[in-house]
């Protein structure tokens, strides 16, 4: 972890999911940084890295399979739990696949999100690896 309290990356393009979250977050005594895009997420690794990242998948432009795999190409290992709103059987085991911590439905659960991120941090053994790049071959951006 890179502070004492762990700092949070949320990711997704719906402002009010953002703004509930980051309340949530903080109320469970973690750093939070929101991004409105997978682009916005990717461009904040120059200057620092979170401790976890809350990825939606379906965004515009980059979604979040598409940061799954620059994470892996970049080298950058950090846990990730995924949200989505549009949950299917493919969907789901292309996010497992890829290496993800956690795969959550919307509406999310307060306490099966912040036990989700605990997780994660406390164990990050299941982050993006390179495999991605093999497991994920046909990312979209909308």
């Amino acid at each position: 972890m890179s502070k004492l309290r762990p700092l949070i990356a949320v990711v997704d393009d719906e402002e009010s999911v953002r703004i509930a979250f980051r309340r949530l977050l903080r109320s469970a005594n973690l750093d939070v940084e929101t991004f409105p895009s997978g682009a916005e997420f990717l461009d904040s690794l120059k200057s620092h890295q979170p401790d976890c990242v809350i990825l939606d998948l379906h965004m515009p432009k980059v979604n979040g399979f598409a940061v799954q795999v620059r994470l892996a190409e970049g080298g950058i290992r950090l846990p990730v739990v995924v949200i989505t709103g549009h949950d299917s059987a493919e969907t789901r085991d292309r996010a497992l696949a890829g290496g993800v911590s956690a795969y959550l439905r919307k509406p999310v659960d307060d306490k099966t999100l912040i036990e989700a991120i605990s997780s994660a941090i406390q164990n990050p053994l299941n982050v993006i690896t390179s495999s991605v790049k093999n497991q994920n071959n046909q990312i979209t951006e909308q």
